[in-house]
């Protein structure tokens, strides 16, 4: 808690005691600096009290810190403080003074990405193929309007053709509850991931045509009726295609009986909880993500499939240098019959990982994970480069490091592909120690030693840049 703060609520608690004005404080006007580009009305959305309000003097300084936190979590700000302008102690009116600054929003970069799942499989198996590079344009605008909106335009070249734009509006409604997304995308490859084999992935490359295409556009609907729940219904239509060579002789499961062209429409339904303190690297609270995906409404016959995804996460401090942290996360396939070899991914993708098993993967309709760290802080320390550094934004890069204990363990179940794959329907367990390094709040960067059951260790890097 900061000094002003704590003096200024020992006052307003003293005046409170001798002046037997009640137990509450009045917002009486709120004033806001260093938002140059952000509206106000985007930061006014996540204070845990307005204009008008009274609260609890008990409860005050929990509602600022809480609010700063909230702040901090649009991504839109690296720094905010919240604090007492004013003070009329015949009222216990205050007026409270927002300072923020503002993060960097505009990353016209050039890509240079790897396509493999990730850098271990890229390093060791690809043996660090440049042919497994993607490189390309990608503007990325956070803050587009000043509304907490965020722009992508991706072009790609490479192992991957790709274009893509996608634009997220979060509030389109007077009380900043509704928002909108959309997106449209198309690429193409010359390799193609068709089967999986031994629960390693088998690719087929031909240079001088293309295997691989697909075609995606979706619209969703956002609802967030306060600070910590979410919703989204998303409508979507794929059209994916695959060269007849991999359809009739590699794959004919790739999307089943041998077709080489895959169309359908599919609705999402995704609930999210989410009161963690520091969303990129949390280190207490909880979060639970519910979602619901059918592929497959009717117009189409290619897909029909109904799965229901459920990630849930809590985070415990323990003392103030050590916390835990424990995941479960399940998927569970409603409709069980066969499904595309293509969509039939469980563990080994996104955030469906097991320590130790970064170079495989496990297919299947259902997957459990269950997933437990413990961390220790090392030090916060915040590295001033001035003028050095030409943007503002980056001149100052809080830093924060931790020394973590992993311990994972999970299963897929695989009726259909589990003959060629034996860690399918198998209890896996993996994990170890690690070191992670968090720079300017939101960008994570992993180093971890990790071992699995299968007696198999390795040094393995893992870096989340969230924008």
């Amino acid at each position: 808690m900061r000094i002003g703060r704590l003096l200024l609520y020992a006052s307003l608690l003293l005046s409170n005691v001798l002046a037997a004005q009640g137990s509450f404080v009045y917002i009486d006007q709120i004033s806001m600096e260093g938002n140059r580009r952000t509206k106000e009305d985007v930061v006014l959305r996540e204070l845990r009290f307005h204009k008008g309000d009274s609260l609890p003097i008990s409860l005050l300084s929990q509602a600022l810190e809480e609010s700063e936190q909230l702040i901090m979590n649009t991504g839109l700000f690296q720094r905010a403080n919240i604090s007492f302008k004013n003070w009329e102690g015949s009222t216990n009116k205050v007026h409270i003074h927002i300072v923020v600054e503002e993060t960097w929003y505009i990353y016209p970069v050039p890509i240079v990405e790897l396509v493999d799942r990730n850098f271990n499989v890229w390093w060791v198996e690809q043996q660090r193929s440049l042919d497994r590079i993607n490189f390309g344009i990608e503007f990325t605008h956070l803050n587009f309007t000043g509304r907490r909106d965020k722009l992508k335009l991706t072009a790609k070249y490479g192992y991957t053709r790709s274009y893509s734009v996608k634009y997220n509006l979060p509030a389109i409604n007077r009380a900043k509850t509704i928002g909108i997304d959309t997106e449209v995308s198309f690429a193409r490859n010359r390799e193609v991931n068709y089967a999986t084999v031994g629960n390693k992935q088998e690719f087929y490359k031909d240079r001088d045509r293309f295997l691989y295409q697909r075609f995606g556009s979706g619209l969703g609907v956002t609802y967030r009726p306060g600070h910590h729940l979410f919703h989204r219904l998303y409508l979507a239509y794929r059209q994916n295609a695959i060269d007849n060579l991999i359809a009739e002789e590699f794959n004919p499961n790739f999307f089943l009986d041998g077709r080489n062209l895959s169309r359908y429409f599919a609705m999402e339904y995704r609930f999210i909880y989410d009161r963690r303190d520091v969303r990129p690297y949390p280190l207490k609270g909880s979060f639970l993500e519910i979602n619901l995906k059918k592929d497959g409404l009717g117009f189409f016959s290619d897909r029909n499939a109904l799965t229901l995804w459920a990630d849930f996460a809590r985070y415990f401090t323990l003392s103030p240098r050590f916390h835990f942290s424990i995941s479960p996360k399940f998927k569970l396939s409603l409709i069980r019959n066969q499904q595309p070899y293509i969509d039939y991914r469980a563990i080994g993708f996104g955030r469906n990982n097991i320590h130790g098993f970064e170079y495989y993967i496990v297919d299947g309709l259902d997957m459990a994970i269950l997933k437990t760290t413990i961390r220790y802080r090392l030090f916060n320390m915040e590295l001033n480069f001035g003028k050095l550094v030409p943007i503002k934004a980056f001149r100052r890069m809080p830093i924060r490091v931790f020394l973590t204990l992993n311990n994972d363990t999970g299963i897929a179940s695989d009726p259909y592909y589990g003959d060629d794959n034996p860690l399918n329907r198998q209890l896996l367990w993996g994990g170890g120690p690690g070191i992670d390094f968090i720079f300017y709040y939101d960008k994570v960067l992993r180093v971890e030693f990790s071992m699995n059951h299968l007696g198999e260790k390795g040094l393995f890097l893992h870096f989340n840049t969230n924008i």
